[in-house]
């Protein structure tokens, strides 16, 4: 069964950090590229950033180079977004994404595979 698990979301203030965790499922883990899509309030989605199979490959929005890490580790099935230096604009749900290639992530925006989505908030 295909699964993609957000966690780490929540409220921090401009300027903070916060973490997102993708638990995916084994299969996709090992093979398939991984990424982030976000999704404000009457805005549309939103490719933040993903990483090859291999971790070799790695894709920014110019929204949030130099603030946005993501990595991965195959050995725990997990896709992180280190995420600094936040601003409000950030403010959406997060959704964790996989594919067996980069395309959608960039052109489509439709990977074949979702995560629920976790919400992201940047507030004073």
């Amino acid at each position: 069964q295909v699964q993609l698990v957000e966690s780490g979301g929540g409220l921090v203030q401009p300027g903070g950090s916060l973490r997102l965790s993708c638990a995916a499922s084994e299969f996709i883990s090992d093979y398939y590229v991984i990424g982030w899509f976000r999704q404000a309030p009457g805005k549309e989605r939103e490719g933040v950033s993903y990483i090859s199979s291999t971790g070799g490959d790695t894709y920014y929005a110019n929204s949030v180079k130099g603030r946005f890490t993501i990595s991965r580790d195959n050995a725990k099935n997990t896709v992180y977004l280190q995420m600094n230096s936040l601003k409000p604009e950030d403010t959406a749900v997060y959704y964790c994404a996989a594919d067996q290639d980069e395309g959608p992530f960039i052109r489509t925006l439709a990977p074949e595979y979702w995560g629920h989505g976790t919400q992201v908030t940047v507030s004073s």
